[in-house]
């Protein structure tokens, strides 16, 4: 049997704890584009709370200061075109 890890952000850090980058990684934001397909709307906000969580988190690992491009790394990517 094989495991497959869930591409899903590791908290407090916020990389994929399946290929280890900056989440959302492509394949997770291929599966969030997968599953709110009938409603953007609804990923927007999704992703929105994602975003206040991680800067909360990041901030305190950073010592304050989260990293800059949270905004783009969350919403910007899934914005309708």
């Amino acid at each position: 049997m094989v495991h497959v890890r869930a591409h899903v952000a590791s908290r407090p850090t916020w990389r994929c704890a399946a290929c280890g980058v900056a989440w959302p990684c492509s394949t997770a934001k291929l599966l969030l584009l997968a599953k709110y397909r009938e409603d953007r709307d609804a990923l927007m906000v999704h992703l929105a709370e994602l975003c206040e969580e991680a800067t909360a988190q990041l901030a305190e690992l950073h010592h304050g200061s989260p990293p800059v491009d949270l905004a783009a790394r969350f919403t910007d990517w899934a914005r309708a075109r």
